[in-house]
């Protein structure tokens, strides 16, 4: 017998859960295929803004979330090398919450059986010349159809690779992660604190009362090679080792370089290299090709300098259910009288309206993380003030992310 789905979601991390969900709520089935076997909830903790928290409460999980995580109040930040620090209010929003908390929480308010895990798709081809969808081959050599195919496959999408997208960009940059656990309850409240150094950059977010999140950005060398690179993944304390020493250069407080000591070993995660879309090419990709196109980090991985990418991808899953519902409101597979190439043309039509819509948003936002990132690392005046200029006219500062509002579903 033939394996043909309506809506099919490539990848179950927080993008494709959190989309699989939104056509739930709106009367919508998808199949998830996860290719690990069980829950991916890797990762650490996620910031998530005021516009994060509104695509959740969309999704009906925003009130559940907000009993797993404090709400930041205050924002410090401090650059130790010039003796200046700035307190400020935090009036919207803000709350850390770990990624495992996301990815179950979103997962278990999912109908049984909407996720297929193992299932690892390797090649996605055209069903034929007349229709639209496609036909996924899994590693083990067996093939599916999808009417509707979304991928949230990440940064290495092979859903963006059939729509033609080229494989994103990479920034050397050393990112230690981290949880510290504080039995009998960290001493930071509810305030989130920045340390801005030359060449580096230091965080710490409260999670619930016992629990921080930190972690802190270093510029390495771009020539450094994947074979060559002495801070890799697999020698973790190299990369601490080197993180605690350019602490020290920079005279950052000691109970800093404490924090990163302490931190649960499990939690404790580095990386070597940055995935990144660029903006322009975000601005000129092709998001959709017939009834298929991605979301999440498949469409616009970013750095984590503005903390925008998880919300971004709870954002296109509303967006995303809201125009395929208005298209088909009864469903991808219930109106048996809209069939063959009108049915193909309704969804192609609404998975543009998404593409439309959402890309100014993550052109913006990827441009403003990019800025960012590559403020972090510059080292020529020139470069410097540029960065600084576009900051400006983005309103960065003024956080304007998150003001924005994606709807509801």
């Amino acid at each position: 017998m033939e394996d043909v789905h309506g809506v099919v979601i490539v990848g179950g991390g927080i993008g494709g859960l959190a989309t699989a969900l939104a056509l739930h709520r709106k009367g919508i089935d998808s199949l998830v295929l996860e290719k690990s076997e069980t829950l991916r909830a890797d990762g650490i903790a996620i910031s998530i803004h005021a516009n994060g928290w509104r695509a959740l409460d969309s999704l009906g999980v925003g009130t559940e979330l907000r009993e797993l995580a404090i709400r930041i109040t205050e924002e410090q930040l401090v650059w130790p090398q010039q003796n200046k620090s700035i307190l400020a209010p935090i009036r919207k929003e803000l709350r850390c919450l770990r990624r495992k908390d996301l990815v179950e929480t979103l997962a278990k308010n999912l109908p049984a059986g909407a996720i297929r895990f193992g299932c690892h798709i390797v090649a996605i081809d055209t069903p034929d010349s007349r229709s639209h969808g496609a036909v996924l081959t899994t590693v083990d050599g067996s093939t599916m159809k999808a009417k509707v195919l979304i991928g949230c496959d990440g940064a290495n999408s092979v859903v963006a690779k059939f729509l033609g997208l080229s494989r994103p960009s990479q920034l050397p940059c050393l990112v230690i992660l981290g949880l510290t656990t504080y039995p009998k309850g960290h001493p930071f409240g509810s305030e989130y604190l920045h340390l801005l150094g030359k060449g580096f950059a230091f965080g710490q977010i409260p999670v619930t009362e016992n629990i921080v999140h930190f972690y802190m950005n270093l510029s390495i060398p771009s020539t450094v090679s994947d074979c060559d690179d002495p801070y890799t993944t697999k020698d973790s304390s190299r990369g601490e080792d080197y993180a605690l020493r350019k602490l020290q250069e920079c005279q950052c407080p000691a109970e800093i370089a404490e924090k990163m000591q302490r931190s649960d070993p499990e939690s404790l995660k580095i990386l070597t290299r940055i995935w990144y879309r660029p903006p322009w090419r975000l601005l000129l990709g092709r998001f959709r090709r017939g009834t298929v196109t991605v979301a999440g980090d498949a469409m616009h991985v970013m750095g984590p300098f503005n903390g925008q990418g998880g919300a971004a991808a709870l954002e296109d899953a509303v967006v995303l259910a809201r125009s395929l519902s208005q298209a088909m409101p009864n469903g991808v597979d219930a109106d048996a009288e809209m069939t063959g190439h009108g049915l193909d043309e309704k969804l192609s039509a609404a998975i543009g309206r998404y593409v439309q819509e959402r890309r100014p948003r993550v052109v913006r936002l990827s441009l403003e993380s990019f800025v960012v990132g590559t403020l972090l690392g510059a080292k020529s005046l020139v470069k410097k003030l540029v960065c600084r200029a576009i900051m400006a006219v983005l309103g960065t500062r003024s956080r304007f992310h998150e003001n924005f509002d994606c709807g509801r579903l």
